[in-house]
């Protein structure tokens, strides 16, 4: 795709490898929505370039066809930048609109890992923002019967899910700290200082003394 000079100069301020998400966030306040631009941007392949794309898009414009393709693309980068911007897309974008809502929620046995990862993510995101939908006991059969089986990406994202899931609803505590005490995942993995530990034990206990519940 030839660039216009819009988005050249875009790029001209986002190539350095110091740039920071605020500094984005800043850039797409300016442009605010601007969908063609966007996809200007998205056909850079750049990382940063990626991210301020996904604060532009018009959400109105995504259907599944063209969130498949920002996948597709997004699946092309590796380790973390892969999993930012599909949780940047998902937090954005996905979660801004009732159609984009609805695609999430069919997205439990697709065959994309990361369409899966959305799904649990934002199943966990619902419950950390002090949404408890009614369907936990489901979500948990569904965690306990696939996790050890899942692609990493998914798995951490399904035992993010069973994390909230004990801190704010007690009567399914002791089943996600079993869970964790299974599965064994995160046990021994080193966290920054003052982050919550992944392994459901620590998380929930952690989590739970936090707000007193």
């Amino acid at each position: 795709m030839k660039l216009s000079s819009k988005a050249e100069n875009i790029l001209s301020q986002i190539t350095d490898k110091t740039t920071k998400l605020g500094e984005l966030r800043t850039i797409a306040k300016i442009i605010k929505k601007d969908h063609l631009l966007a996809l200007e941007l998205w056909s850079s392949n750049q990382f940063f370039a990626r991210q301020l794309a996904i604060l532009i898009l018009d959400k109105k414009l995504l259907t599944e066809e063209v969130i498949d393709n920002l996948i597709s693309d997004i699946n092309l980068h590796k380790g973390n930048e892969k999993l930012q911007l599909t949780d940047w897309l998902m937090a954005n974008q996905l979660t801004k609109d009732k159609k984009t809502i609805g695609l999430m929620d069919s997205w439990d046995n697709s065959q994309s890992p990361l369409k899966r990862r959305i799904y649990w993510y934002y199943q966990a995101r619902l419950r950390w923002t002090g949404q408890t939908p009614d369907k936990s006991e489901i979500l948990l059969s569904k965690i306990e019967n696939r996790i050890e089986k899942e692609e990493p990406e998914v798995q951490w994202a399904m035992n993010f899910t069973a994390g909230w899931i004990g801190v704010y609803e007690k009567k399914h505590r002791n089943r996600c700290i079993a869970l964790g005490e299974k599965t064994g995942l995160y046990k021994d993995k080193m966290v920054s200082k003052g982050c919550t530990p992944e392994y459901l034990p620590e998380f929930i206990a952690i989590e739970t003394n936090k707000r007193n519940l």
